[in-house]
């Protein structure tokens, strides 16, 4: 039920628990992706709906992403061994890799994308601030993916935390700056 970072079980569980994590990931798909789906519909202020296309595509991605991890779950249960650096970590660099080539057409809205004050403030920052997280996103995903194939497990742990702070950090500070700079 739990595998420690050298990929070796550290909890043992039933069947019924593996059954009921396994429609627990399924609900939470399927939650995921009607949220998305709908999110032009619930928002008060009526923006998601000029990314409603990028939304769906971000919808379907979540569900092969979700899908996925459930793939892991049921294959490292059958082996007994999980290999977090070898298929976790690769295929959430994929992940962020293609949500980094959308992030450029998500335009402003309250819940996906790059929301900080400032990019919710101006429309300008916020299309500043995902083309620049776009491409550091396709790129860190990348980077994870390639690095954590190829490298031990230690070093490619560092690595993927390394590019997930770069990735979360940089477009945030970018768009504050981004936001003084042309306040003015």
């Amino acid at each position: 039920m739990h595998f420690g970072l050298d990929g070796k079980p550290d909890r043992y569980g039933n069947k019924t628990e593996m059954i009921w994590m396994l429609l627990l990931l399924s609900a939470i798909s399927i939650a995921v992706y009607f949220l998305i789906k709908y999110l032009p519909k619930i928002d008060p202020k009526k923006t998601a709906g000029y990314s409603a296309e990028t939304f769906k595509k971000i919808s379907f991605a979540l569900i092969i992403f979700l899908s996925g991890i459930q793939f892991f779950v049921i294959n490292s249960s059958e082996t007994g061994s999980f290999k977090l650096d070898k298929m976790l970590f690769p295929f959430m660099g994929l992940f962020f890799a293609y949500l980094g080539n959308l992030m450029h057409s998500i335009k402003p809205n309250y819940f996906v994308g790059i929301r900080t004050p400032w990019t919710l403030e101006d429309p300008d920052t916020w299309r500043a601030t995902h083309q620049l997280g776009g491409k550091m996103w396709f790129a860190g995903g990348i980077i994870i993916t390639i690095a954590t194939l190829f490298s031990p497990a230690k070093p490619g742990f560092i690595i993927f935390i390394t590019c997930i702070l770069i990735m979360a950090l940089v477009p945030v500070i970018y768009s504050y700056f981004y936001y003084v700079k042309n306040k003015k």
